[in-house]
């Protein structure tokens, strides 16, 4: 939590394409647990 006040500074789109991009590797994330966890029930 160093940088946080340089990363979203300038702009509210720096602050909101992280949160953005945080929800997206949740997401793929998920989807590999479902994945293993399908693939080890098989």
């Amino acid at each position: 939590m160093m940088n946080w006040d340089d990363m979203g500074h300038g702009m509210g789109f720096g602050m909101g394409f992280g949160w953005l991009f945080g929800l997206l590797i949740l997401v793929l994330v998920v989807l590999a647990i479902a994945a293993l966890i399908k693939y080890l029930r098989k």
